[in-house]
């Protein structure tokens, strides 16, 4: 049997998996898909693979519900670790520093209760992209503001008046291969609303990148204000805080929950 745990970031839920259990040659993709199918399977957004490489040095890989492969999860990054935190048994907080295929990222962990930790991760730099293969014949209304973005992962965020009206599914599967943030402002000056469309799991109640990228969007456009140098992002799953340090540079830390759903033993492959 393999032991897996099963944790949440606002909703956008992960199976972690310790490394140390399975062979080199394990099928990742394969059992992405077969472990995080919600029918025949636990049911997750994404597999996240932990490598403890030593007490506060971790890796982590990450696979999407349909087997692919992802380069970063801001939400996934604070699940591993909580994974780590719980299986060290630790009780005070911790930094983390955890290879992604994004980069090095750090990761802050703080206990709340026992089942939910609040975790900080700084998530580097928000960059320019170029536009998206699709994006033209998509039909955008050109009187938005549109902005391809990444944190080690591709992003489009377009500013909308209302999240609610837009059939995001249907815009979401014509650009598969990148996540699709629709943001509207508010209600708070310091906050947005947004709405995501992540690649290889489709619509999801949060995402963390998403939340950087679109936190950077909306002070670039003059949409939200930062108070403290923080914007609050209201998201299906719940809220979490982006927090943009020197934002022309675009360097953004992320700040939210993570909570652990349960322990779990499957069938080993």
């Amino acid at each position: 049997m393999i032991s897996l745990t099963k944790h949440h970031g606002l909703g956008n839920d992960f199976l972690v998996c310790d490394t140390a259990q399975m062979t080199a040659d394990a099928p990742w993709p394969e059992l992405a898909r077969r472990w995080c199918d919600r029918r025949r399977g636990v049911g997750a957004d994404g597999l996240l693979l932990l490598t403890v490489i030593d007490d506060l040095e971790l890796s982590m890989v990450l696979y999407n519900a349909d087997g692919s492969r992802a380069e970063m999860s801001g939400n996934g990054i604070r699940c591993l670790a909580q994974a780590a935190f719980g299986a060290q048994r630790r009780t005070e907080a911790v930094t983390y520093s955890v290879h992604t295929d994004a980069g090095l990222r750090t990761v802050v962990v703080e206990p709340v209760d026992a089942v939910t930790v609040q975790a900080s991760v700084s998530m580097g730099e928000v960059s320019d992209l170029d536009e998206p293969h699709g994006w033209a014949a998509i039909g955008a209304d050109p009187m938005r503001p549109v902005l391809h973005l990444s944190t080690g992962n591709p992003h489009t965020v377009v500013g909308v008046d209302d999240v609610r009206a837009v059939d995001l599914l249907t815009l979401g599967l014509q650009v598969p291969q990148i996540n699709l943030e629709i943001i509207e402002p508010g209600p708070e000056p310091s906050a947005i609303t947004m709405r995501v469309h992540e690649r290889g799991a489709g619509i999801t109640e949060a995402c963390g990148t998403g939340a950087c990228v679109s936190a950077w969007a909306a002070v670039h456009w003059g949409l939200a204000f930062p108070v403290d140098g923080e914007i609050l992002v209201h998201m299906d799953g719940g809220d979490a805080r982006v927090r943009l340090h020197e934002p022309e540079h675009g360097h953004v830390t992320l700040v939210g929950p993570a909570v652990l759903i349960a322990h779990l033993q499957i069938e080993a492959p």
